[in-house]
């Protein structure tokens, strides 16, 4: 079968807890990829040498958040904060670039009783960032997700990501469909998938509610959604975003299960 399977070093190998290390860790699993939050705290030079010395794939990138612990995920949606938007996108830019990594994950930030302010700043923003991404020959990808995980997170609704990215319309800009966030946001999953499909440049899955492998117990049937994948010609790569409910690498075992490969 011919969907493709990503490890997130930033759910997945926990056990070690360098997220550069965990690159040896996905190749030694069979992972042929990776994708991962920014490496905060880590050199560029850390995270390339890591990522060569595994002999690794990195196809997905977020882009510099700020600082976490403050609860900063990114500034794209920020009015006042449109230098550190500009240069979150200049240094993710140059860490994707380094790592030959094509798609960056532009992050909206929290943001409480988001108004028209809002909405202007994150379009004006976005188009900065498209422009960016045309130059360097990547493609930005803007992620709804959902108010229960990340209370008062802009980007929170899937038709308005789906506005957005229309209204841009840039080869440069597409939508990062997590089907652990859609059913959060709005489940209706065959449509909503069909729907949504064409504007995608990248899938994440995890089991709802408790966000372990997709062979949990849960409110998703994943045999049937990658088969609506596959049966739909999606050519992509699908991001494991869960949090293993033990051992990471005993938890793969789902994908033989399920009749695919890494």
């Amino acid at each position: 079968m011919g969907l493709k399977f990503v490890s997130n070093l930033s759910f997945m190998f926990l056990e070690n807890p360098s997220l550069i290390e965990r690159y040896q860790l996905a190749k030694e699993a069979g992972f042929k990829a990776v994708e991962s939050g920014f490496p905060l705290g880590f050199s560029l030079e850390e995270v390339v040498n890591a990522k060569n010395k595994a002999n690794i794939e990195q196809v997905l990138i977020n882009v510099f958040t700020g600082d976490t612990s403050k609860g900063e995920l990114g500034f794209a949606a920020i009015p006042g904060q449109e230098e550190l938007f500009k240069k979150s996108i200049e240094t993710t830019i140059k860490y994707a670039k380094a790592l030959n990594c094509k798609l960056i994950h532009v992050m909206s930030g929290k943001v409480i009783n988001p108004t028209a302010d809002n909405d202007k700043i994150y379009e004006k923003n976005l188009l900065y960032a498209v422009e960016k991404f045309k130059e360097e020959g990547l493609i930005g990808v803007i992620e709804p997700i959902n108010s229960i995980t990340v209370p008062n997170y802009y980007m929170n609704n899937f038709l308005k990501g789906l506005n957005i990215v229309k209204k841009i319309n840039s080869p440069h800009l597409k939508l990062q469909l997590d089907i652990f966030h859609m059913q959060h946001c709005c489940g209706n999953l065959t449509y909503n998938i069909e729907q949504f499909l064409p504007f995608v440049g990248h899938i994440q899955i995890a089991q709802v509610p408790h966000r372990h492998e997709p062979d949990t117990d849960g409110e998703i049937d994943y045999k049937y959604i990658l088969s609506l994948l596959e049966n739909k010609g999606y050519q992509g790569y699908i991001g494991l975003e869960y949090s293993p409910k033990a051992n990471t690498v005993d938890g793969l075992s789902w994908i033989a299960n399920f009749g695919y490969s890494l």
